[in-house]
């Protein structure tokens, strides 16, 4: 694997809909400093060039901290800027095509709803799963909750790092004990907040109470 298992811990997601006057590269700096453990870049409709100047300023952020960084679905966009690797949507290119154009040291990431799509990515060389949505979420209005039970059986068959997504926030995220997660991954639970520094050490904390078997 590409990857620790720890580095999945807090997995923030970027999301410019909540960004005012700052700049998302500051909020991004802000949530690593927090506790972050891995960054992944989501841009739905910045034009190329302006995805890949993007880019190129978080990567950097996560460089200077030794953080993991990844590009949502985009594979041009994680090659051009030489970024950690790749999160894919089940709608994405598939993980061999992304494997061949990133390369064999890359991190690839897969979006998995049930035990079929994990087995399938895992048996297609994917580094790590994202399972959700583990609750209601207002960022993918197309993902509905899965049932808790469904993330425990998840990871009960695959080996690679699970990490659930949707919804999740300081005061929810305990539900999610036991179920044999890697981590958690959040959007708005970090960047829709005032205080991102303080609300994403909040936030660690009680993943780290959920996380602890």
């Amino acid at each position: 694997m590409n990857c620790k298992k720890s580095d999945f811990l807090l997995y923030a997601v970027t999301d410019r809909a909540y960004l005012q006057s700052e700049s998302l590269s500051s909020c991004v700096e802000k949530a690593i400093q927090g506790g972050a453990t891995f960054i992944q870049l989501r841009e739905k409709n910045l034009d190329y060039n302006a995805f890949v100047e993007e880019a190129k300023e978080i990567k950097a952020i996560c460089k200077k901290y030794n953080i993991p960084f990844v590009i949502n679905d985009n594979v041009s966009v994680a090659k051009e800027v030489d970024a950690d690797g790749v999160h894919l949507g089940q709608d994405d290119m598939s993980v061999e095509e992304a494997r061949e154009i990133l390369g064999a040291d890359k991190i690839i990431g897969v979006s998995t709803h049930n035990v079929r799509e994990a087995l399938t990515a895992e048996k297609n060389g994917a580094d790590y799963l994202g399972a959700g949505a583990a609750f209601a979420t207002g960022t993918k209005t197309d993902a509905s909750a899965i049932d808790h039970n469904v993330l425990k059986e998840i990871c009960e068959s695959v080996k690679i790092p699970v990490v659930a997504i949707g919804g999740i926030n300081k005061d929810n995220v305990i539900n999610l004990k036991g179920k044999g997660l890697s981590g958690v991954a959040v959007v708005g639970a970090i960047f829709a907040q005032k205080d991102i520094v303080n609300s994403t050490k909040e936030l660690k904390q009680a993943v780290l109470k959920t996380i602890s078997e």
